[in-house]
């Protein structure tokens, strides 16, 4: 039976990069009276042969892989206390970079061979445990507003420009610039988070665009269709590229590109972009281990060809190590999160408006015990749920429903609570309650009163706190009156503020499934 996935057409896919050659293996000549006993010791000689030959392809394009990775500078060695001790934590980059591509790749992507930017506006964190379990991927929203040393307040995908433009005024090469770029972004995250980073890993545009055709597409489900009109903001239109249906469609190429890049006209702007790209990252890795990439020499040998053309490692990282990582990521052993943060907000910083994310600082070292399988606050499955009558509680409104503060407020005052102020607060994606120290059982009280929503161990507030957000998670007998706010479909990835818990050409074609993540915005 054909696989009917196939016979869908593929959208501007007219200029993938060409298949290497195939090798056949062809026996000399077959039999038609050979007897059960010779076609039995034929097929076992043929397997043997093609089992061979396939490990052959096997090592030949591991050899091949690693002589052609780029290495960079080495990580500097960890100096002081490491958050998450023993775990392994690998920073992945993606750059704008379009160096290497050849006349049909510039053309599908649409620009010329310029060399791109130096903006790194994919950077994720593989935090591996010592001690095994699942690994995590940690998103860090491009806008997240920061410390960069050295170089004062900024937004986070700067740091890896700052030090790559330092760098090169000072006569460094290409490699040594980037190098450079890379161990200012990990100051950076280490000066964030208390995390030690590893190693590291980077890919430029044109790789991703290169292993999203060699992989043959990733199915993905929009809630809405996405095109110039709906890639817009005041300021202009069509900024991704990107231009699929609602439902289901096979991406690979420039669409692929466009679908991780997108954030202008999403509702939450860079933060779900960040969904997206763990979506995408999700579906690829089920898509790798479906179809038998890491076990089939031949598509192996595909695929190392795309990653090692456009990467860059650290000389220490073992990338048999790092591919076995991978495997187990395949077969779903992998969980996303994103670093605790408050939600996009408009900032002026000597007077220029200037759109960020906010880092939720406090909720940090709650969030780094989770990913070491501990709980964010020790203290919580201990305390008591305190009763109504003796937890005093502020309720603020962080989403886009008018009077949703107040009515929340008044249906906790009917269950005996003690409602003092009634607010407004920035956009969040997830209702939560905030809690400081010593608090625990009467944050535990409204969180009974509230289903769904998550506790958060904070130093941003002095007494028990609901902020309602835009999942739509309300207080008992509210809630159904209120569905969700936003569209994205939570199976494509955490939520974005887990902060909650711890404080060739365009490839484009219907699907008829989406790897069994859902749609999303």
């Amino acid at each position: 039976m054909s696989d009917h996935r196939n016979d869908l057409p593929q959208v501007g896919a007219d200029t993938p990069l060409a298949p290497p050659e195939l090798l056949e293996v062809r026996p000399n000549g077959v039999g038609s009276r050979s007897s059960l006993g010779a076609g039995i010791r034929a097929a076992v000689a043929l397997v043997s042969l093609i089992t061979l030959v396939a490990s052959g392809i096997a090592w030949a394009s591991y050899q091949k892989f690693t002589s052609d990775i780029g290495h960079g500078a080495p990580v500097p060695a960890l100096t002081g206390t490491d958050a998450d001790g023993a775990d392994q934590n690998i920073l992945l980059i993606g750059d704008d970079s379009r160096a290497g591509a050849n006349a049909a790749e510039l053309r599908a992507l649409g620009t010329t061979q310029d060399g791109g930017s130096v903006n790194t506006d994919t950077m994720m964190i593989l935090h591996v445990p010592a001690r095994g379990g699942k690994a995590t991927i940690v998103s860090v929203p491009r806008d997240s507003w920061v410390d960069i040393p050295g170089y004062g307040k900024g937004k986070i995908n700067s740091a890896y420009g700052d030090g790559y433009s330092t760098a090169r005024s000072k006569g460094a090469n290409e490699t040594a610039s980037e190098s450079a770029g890379i161990m200012l972004l990990i100051q950076t995250l280490n000066a964030l988070t208390g995390l030690h980073i590893d190693h590291y890993m980077q890919v430029n545009l044109l790789g991703f665009y290169r292993i999203s055709i060699a992989i043959g597409g990733i199915d993905v489900c929009l809630n809405a269709a996405q095109n110039p009109s709906t890639d817009s903001d005041a300021n202009g239109r069509g900024y991704s590229g990107i231009n699929l249906p609602a439902g289901h469609s096979v991406i690979m190429g420039t669409q692929a590109l466009a679908f991780v890049r997108q954030r202008h006209g999403l509702p939450q702007g860079d933060l779900d972009r960040i969904k997206r790209q763990q979506y995408f990252l999700s579906a690829a890795f089920r898509k790798v281990a479906t179809a038998g990439v890491l076990m089939n020499p031949f598509k192996l040998r595909d695929l190392l060809k795309a990653v090692s053309s456009s990467l860059m490692i650290d000389p220490a990282l073992n990338v048999v190590s790092l591919a076995g990582e991978f495997q187990n990521m395949s077969a779903g052993n992998i969980t996303f999160a994103t670093i605790p943060n408050d939600g996009s907000q408009t900032i002026y910083p000597d007077g220029v408006q200037t759109s960020i994310v906010a880092i939720n600082t406090a909720a940090l070292p709650g969030f780094i015990r989770t990913l070491q399988g501990k709980p964010a606050d020790s203290a919580l499955a201990a305390a008591p749920v305190a009763a109504p009558s003796s937890v005093a509680v502020d309720v603020l409104n962080g989403a886009s429903i008018t009077g949703l503060a107040a009515a929340n407020g008044a249906a906790l005052k009917k269950l005996g609570f003690h409602v003092e102020t009634i607010d407004s607060t920035d956009p969040i994606p997830q209702t939560s309650v905030e809690y400081p120290a010593g608090l625990q059982g009467k944050a535990k009280a409204v969180a009974a009163a509230t289903p769904g929503a998550k506790l958060v161990l904070t130093t941003a507030v002095n007494k028990v706190t609901l902020v309602l957000g835009a999942n739509g998670v309300q207080v008992k007998g509210l809630a159904s009156q209120a569905g969700p706010i936003s569209t994205s479909t939570p199976a494509a990835s955490n939520a974005t503020s887990n902060a909650a818990s711890s404080s060739p050409g365009t490839g484009a074609r219907k699907a008829p499934v989406a790897a069994g993540l859902g749609c999303i915005n």
